[in-house]
């Protein structure tokens, strides 16, 4: 059996998510039905993790083995993206793997980035690309706030109710806030991550940024626990998985 790592970048707006489901299109479901096809065998692909419904992705990245070895990689990139780019999903690299190599358990660090367009008027470029948010946020606040999830900590808080995680420790290795005119991206750094997790840690932000809560609301919030007390999630449209370092 031959092992293959793909790169994939996509646009999630009109899929049910990552993970094949009984109903709807998903992007899991897609790409492992065209490499099954291209390969003439039936082919299983696993991702690095499940992005939800809405959610893009500048690189993810997933595995499959195959009986068939594949010679010529461009030959497979241009065939298989010939039938995916319609769908707004296109395959980046082709690489080589060895037996003990797994998309999801071999990952070191996750990269997830949200972007928020701060202003009044309806973004058109980020159209489904970002969150529109039109009351100011203040910078400065929300990154004293994101500073408290840096480190090991229960974020149990930010858990979605349908996650399957055993334990709701991780370690956040970084939470970057940068800025440009109106445009806002907040990026964040882990090995792994709870269902929701970004998305609730930046609607917690967002509070912060327009003042709703103080620091130290978002502090007691985070140290809870419960999920009650959480702002609303982001929404999907603003998260892209960057990058899966291994």
């Amino acid at each position: 059996m031959y092992k293959y790592q793909i790169l994939i970048e996509y646009v999630g707006t009109n899929f049910r998510g990552w993970q094949i489901q009984i109903k709807g299109k998903t992007i899991q479901g897609l790409i492992q039905e065209k490499i099954s096809k291209i390969l003439k065998e039936n082919v299983v692909l696993i991702g690095s993790g499940r992005t939800d419904k809405g959610v893009h992705a500048i690189e993810q990245s997933a595995h499959f083995e195959s009986k068939n070895k594949i010679d010529n990689p461009h030959k497979f990139l241009k065939s298989i993206n010939f039938f995916l780019n319609k769908d707004a999903v296109t395959i980046l690299n082709l690489k080589n793997r060895n037996k003990n190599f797994h998309a999801r358990f071999s990952a070191k660090f996750r990269i997830y980035k949200y972007i928020i367009i701060n202003r009044m008027s309806t973004p058109v470029i980020y159209k489904d690309r970002a969150w529109h948010v039109i009351n100011k946020l203040h910078l400065i606040p929300m990154r004293k706030a994101a500073r408290k999830l840096v480190g090991t900590k229960d974020f149990s808080c930010f858990r979605s109710s349908s996650c399957r995680a055993k334990s709701p420790i991780k370690t956040m290795k970084s939470v970057k806030i940068r800025s440009s005119k109106n445009k806002i991206e907040i990026e964040f750094q882990s090995q792994s991550f709870l269902q929701q997790q970004v998305r609730s840690m930046v609607g917690c932000l967002k509070y912060v940024g327009e003042k709703k809560w103080t620091i130290k609301k978002f502090d007691y919030v985070f140290k809870s626990k419960k999920r009650i007390l959480c702002a609303p999630p982001a929404p999907a449209e603003g998260l892209y998985l960057m990058r899966v370092i291994y």
